[in-house]
């Protein structure tokens, strides 16, 4: 349980999915820590509990592109996306998803200005 917990105090207050593998014969265990969901890093960036049960109309905080930067690096081993600035449109997506802003604009516009090059100083991938 101390290894557990050891390696998970990154996610300190989030649900983290944890595999644990045992070899009955000899003893032996490897463990497996899962990154948590999207919406968990995002809304743990924001200091909310639970998103937005009416997104469109009821929006929950506002977060920045740095923010939204730092989900996708936890979580980029994870995203299928060939880009940084795809799988940074894909959090963007979640963040509209859970009722959150992105610097005061709605995500939809942010994936908008980010297909423009608005951004491109900004992103930290590709």
């Amino acid at each position: 349980m101390d290894e557990i917990n050891k390696q998970t105090t990154v996610f300190r207050g989030l649900t983290v999915p944890v595999r644990i593998e045992c070899d009955p014969e000899t003893k032996q265990f490897e463990i497996f820590i899962e990154t948590p969901s999207t919406a968990s890093l995002l809304l743990k960036e924001v200091g909310v509990e639970k998103g937005s049960s009416v997104c469109s109309d009821e929006k929950i905080g506002d977060i920045s592109l740095d923010q939204v930067q730092n989900v996708v690096d936890a979580k980029r081993d994870k995203f299928l996306d060939k880009t940084y600035k795809a799988a940074l449109k894909t959090v963007l997506g979640t963040a509209l998803s859970v009722g959150l802003t992105v610097e005061g604009e709605d995500p939809r516009n942010i994936q908008e200005r980010i297909n423009n090059g608005e951004f491109d100083d900004k992103i930290r991938g590709d």
